[in-house]
C-alpha cells in the first residue's frame, strides 16, 4: 500500500483558516454548519448568520459559534478575515456586498471545503447518484474501524457521530463529524487525517476539491441548466478526476465499471484507477442476493468481505461496496468495515420510514407504511421504487405502492420528461403536485407543467393525477389509502410535508 501524501506541502500547523476569523453567511445549512465546526476545531474564530433560528443554529450557538439573524443589514464583525457563503446566497446579499466593500476574501462553500482538504487525506464521493449515502456509510465505517475521520455530508445520519457500532437510539442526526488530524491506526497510521466529503457536480463545485482518493458512482444527464449536454457533464467529471495526485503520491480513483463513461473520464490520468461493479471484469466485483440482502465483494480471486445489508436495494449494495473499497485504501480492516456496513440503517430522506398510519376498509383495520425519499432524478426514482416493492411487498398484504412525487426544477423536468415518465413503472398510483420552482427563469417555468408529466404517465398506463396544494393531496390520501398500502413521498423540495401531514392527520 503506497504512502498517502496530502494535496499540500504545508505542515499541519499551517492549515488554511487556523487562527483566522471566519464568518459564514447561511451557516444553518447541513454542509455549512459542519464546515463551520470543522474550522472552529482547526483554530478559527467562527460566527455567522442565517434567515431564522433553527435546531441547527441553536446547536451551533451551544457549541460556541454565535449566529445572528439580521441578514437584511450589511453588518459583518470588525475582525473578519474571510467570508464563507452558502450556494443559496445571491450575489447582491447585503453582507456579501459589505465584504466586497471592505476587501474581505469571499469563498463559496465548495471553495472553503476544498481548502480544508489541504493537509488532509481527502476522499471525495462523486457521481450523479448515491453520494450522500456512500459518504455517510464510509464515515460511519471508518469511525468503527478506528480511523476517526472527519466527514461532511449533505444529509443527516444519527449514526455518523459515533459510528454504527456505538450509535444510540437517541443520538441526534448529524451531517458532519470532526475527526483526528492524523490517522490514528492501521498501515497508514500517522498520515494526514481523513476528510470524507460529498462532491457535487452542480455548478462544477467539485472542481474546488483537492482529494487524494475519489469515487465516481455514475454519470447521467442532470443539471442540464448548467451543463447543456451529457458530453459537458462527462468533461466536468474528467476535470474532477484530473485533480487527483499521481499514483506514487497515493492518488486513487474508484470508478463504476459500467454507467460512468469511464474511458472518457479516466483518459490521461496519472492516478491509480480501479473499477467496481457487478461485472466480472471489474477490479472490485460486487455480488448481491436480493432475498437475503447479502453482499460479497471480491478483488481478483480474493473475497474481501461479506455482509448482510440492513437497508434494501442493489443500489445500496453498490454504495456500501464502494465505501468498503475506499476504506481499505486508507488502511481500514475490511472485516471491521463490513461489520459496520451491516448495521448502517440509512440517512434522512433516503427511503426513510416516517411511521405507520392506521386505516380501515371493508376488510378491517390495518396500516399504511409511510416513507420519505429525496429522489429527484429518473434513475433514483426507479431504483427507490423497486427497492421499496422488493422490501415491503405491498401486494402480499392486499396493498399498493403509492407515490407522491414533486418534480424539482422546471428545466430538469422538461429535459428528462420521457425518462421521468418511464421511471414510475413500479408504482400503482402517482400523485404529482406543482413543480418545485428553484433557480429556473420565469420563461422556463412556462415551458412545462406537472400536468405534462401526468399525461405521459397515463399514456404509459400508470394511474396518475395532478393535485395541489399539499392539503388537497393529504385529503386525497385519506380517501385513497387502504390497509397494506405503502406510501412514499419523493422529491428534493418540500414534499416531505405531505408524508408528515398524512401521519399527523390520522383520526
Amino acid at each position: 500500500m503506497p504512502a498517502i501524501v496530502p494535496q499540500s506541502s504545508l505542515p499541519l500547523k499551517s492549515i488554511p483558516f487556523a487562527s483566522k476569523s471566519a464568518y459564514f453567511i447561511g451557516i444553518g445549512g447541513c454542509g455549512m454548519s459542519g464546515l463551520a465546526r470543522m474550522l472552529k476545531a482547526r483554530g478559527a474564530a467562527v460566527s455567522g448568520s442565517d434567515m431564522s433560528a433553527t435546531d441547527a443554529t441553536e446547536s451551533l450557538a451551544a457549541d460556541g459559534i454565535p449566529v445572528g439573524f439580521d441578514q437584511a443589514h450589511a453588518w459583518l464583525p470588525e475582525a473578519c478575515d474571510v467570508v464563507v457563503a452558502s450556494a443559496a446566497i445571491k450575489h447582491d446579499h447585503p453582507q456579501l456586498l459589505e465584504a466586497t466593500r471592505r476587501g474581505i476574501p469571499i469563498l463559496s462553500y465548495a471553495e472553503a471545503l476544498g481548502q480544508c482538504m489541504l493537509g488532509r487525506t481527502g476522499i471525495a464521493i462523486a457521481g450523479t447518484h448515491g453520494k450522500s449515502t456512500t459518504t455517510a456509510m464510509l464515515g460511519c465505517a471508518l469511525a468503527d474501524a478506528g480511523i476517526d475521520p472527519s466527514v461532511i455530508v449533505g444529509a443527516t445520519s444519527d449514526q455518523l457521530m459515533r459510528g454504527c457500532d456505538l450509535a444510540q437510539p437517541d443520538d441526534a442526526p448529524m451531517g458532519y463529524r470532526i475527526g483526528s488530524a492524523l490517522i490514528p491506526a492501521g498501515p497508514q497510521s500517522g498520515s494526514a487525517g481523513v476528510l470524507v466529503a460529498e462532491a457535487c457536480e452542480f455548478n462544477r463545485s467539485f472542481h474546488n476539491y483537492r482529494p487524494v482518493l475519489a469515487s465516481i458512482s455514475s454519470i447521467e444527464a442532470d443539471h442540464l441548466d448548467v451543463y447543456g449536454s451529457l458530453d459537458d457533464i462527462v468533461k466536468a467529471f474528467h476535470e474532477f478526476a484530473m485533480l487527483l495526485p499521481p499514483a506514487d503520491r497515493g492518488g486513487n480513483l474508484l470508478i463504476a465499471h459500467d454507467g460512468a463513461n469511464r474511458r472518457e473520464v479516466t483518459a490521461g490520468l496519472a492516478c491509480n484507477v480501479q473499477t467496481i461493479g457487478f461485472s466480472p471484469q471489474a477490479d472490485w466485483v460486487i455480488a448481491y442476493d436480493t432475498p437475503t440482502r447479502g453482499v460479497r465483494l471480491t478483488k481478483g480471486r480474493d473475497t474481501i468481505a461479506e455482509w448482510i445489508m440492513a437497508i434494501p436495494g442493489a443500489h445500496n449494495a453498490v454504495n456500501a461496496a464502494t465505501a468498503l473499497a475506499l476504506g481499505t485504501m486508507v488502511g481500514a480492516d475490511p472485516q471491521r468495515l463490513a461489520r459496520s456496513l451491516s448495521k448502517f440503517h440509512g440517512i434522512d430522506r433516503r427511503m426513510q420510514l416516517l411511521g405507520e398510519r392506521p386505516v380501515i376498509d371493508h376488510r378491517g383495520p390495518g396500516v399504511v407504511r409511510v416513507f420519505d425519499d429525496y429522489g429527484h432524478h429518473p434513475t433514483e426514482i426507479d431504483v427507490t421504487l423497486r427497492a421499496l416493492r422488493e422490501s415491503e411487498r405491498p401486494e402480499e398484504h392486499g396493498g399498493r405502492l403509492i407515490c407522491v412525487f414533486q418534480p424539482h426544477q422546471h428545466s430538469r423536468t422538461r429535459h428528462l420528461l420521457e425518462e421521468f415518465a418511464a421511471s414510475f413503472s413500479q408504482a400503482d398510483v402517482v400523485i404529482v403536485p406543482h413543480i418545485y420552482f428553484v433557480r429556473d427563469s420565469q420563461e422556463e417555468k412556462h415551458k412545462v407543467t406537472a400536468g405534462d408529466l401526468v399525461d405521459r404517465l397515463r399514456h404509459r398506463g400508470v394511474r396518475a393525477m395532478h393535485l395541489y396544494p399539499f392539503e388537497a393531496i393529504i385529503e386525497q390520501l385519506e380517501n385513497l389509502c387502504r390497509p397494506g398500502d405503502v406510501l412514499v413521498v419523493m422529491g428534493a423540495g418540500d414534499v416531505w410535508k405531505v408524508g408528515k401531514g398524512f401521519l399527523a392527520s390520522r383520526k
